[in-house]
């Protein structure tokens, strides 16, 4: 079973986790730069008019508790937005604000990128989780056809980040229009709203890095280095 204690696979993937790392921080310190930037409305308020405007009226929002856990609910049409960002009059809270609303009007105006998304997130769950299990159990018990349905699962979630991407890229734009457009964030005060909303898509350039970067590993370790090990 030296799979699941593979150095070799951490080396693989070192790339993707740095970036991560960077990107969380890069997130994490401009978040906190522009929250203490000053703001005319409150994220929750800067969300209800871009929705409204833009005539998705039906989107519900929502406050939760929490930091940077913010999310645009696609069944339930509701943005939920978390305590640092619904209440706050920052910078830091209209833009993320206005990204997950950007997400609400990818919905309405049935962005077809975004349609694909929805669809691909229970196939994705469903590869992280029994696609994974499937290799491991594959692996362990050289059965090379289960490890290869695994990993062939586990190609799901490497589809939905790589739609993903995408997806977020696009609210984020749309959000920066949206404020501007809008007139709730001067165009000459956009610097730090551009500083999280361009630190958080890197966060989803390295989780899509990183499944690319697994699947490749488990594939070319299925491929060949499964005999390797064994001797």
């Amino acid at each position: 079973m030296p799979m699941f204690f593979d150095p070799n696979y951490f080396l693989a993937i070192a790339p993707a986790m740095l970036l991560a790392m960077w990107a969380q921080w890069r997130v994490q310190s401009s978040f906190q730069s522009a929250s203490k930037e000053p703001a005319p409305l409150t994220g929750a308020a800067a969300a209800r008019h871009i929705l409204d405007s833009a005539g998705a009226t039906d989107v519900a929002i929502e406050r939760i508790p929490g930091t940077l856990n913010d999310h645009y609910d696609p069944q339930a049409k509701v943005l939920r937005l978390s305590d640092a960002v619904y209440g706050e009059r920052s910078l830091a809270a209209v833009g993320i604000a206005a990204h997950e609303a950007g997400h609400a009007l990818q919905d309405a105006h049935g962005f077809a990128l975004m349609t694909i998304r929805n669809a691909a997130v229970s196939m994705a769950n469903l590869g992280s989780g029994v696609g994974m299990t499937m290799f491991m159990i594959g692996l362990v018990m050289s059965i090379k056809p289960l490890a290869w349905l695994g990993i062939a699962l586990f190609g799901a979630t490497v589809f939905f980040q790589l739609v993903n991407l995408p997806v977020e890229l696009d609210a984020s734009n749309r959000a920066k229009a949206q404020l501007v457009g809008l007139g709730i964030v001067p165009s000459h005060e956009m610097s730090s709203v551009n500083r999280v909303l361009n630190a958080a898509a890197w966060t989803y350039v390295a989780a899509t890095l990183q499944s690319i970067l697994t699947l490749l590993y488990y594939a070319s370790y299925l491929n060949g280095g499964s005999s390797d090990s064994d001797n």
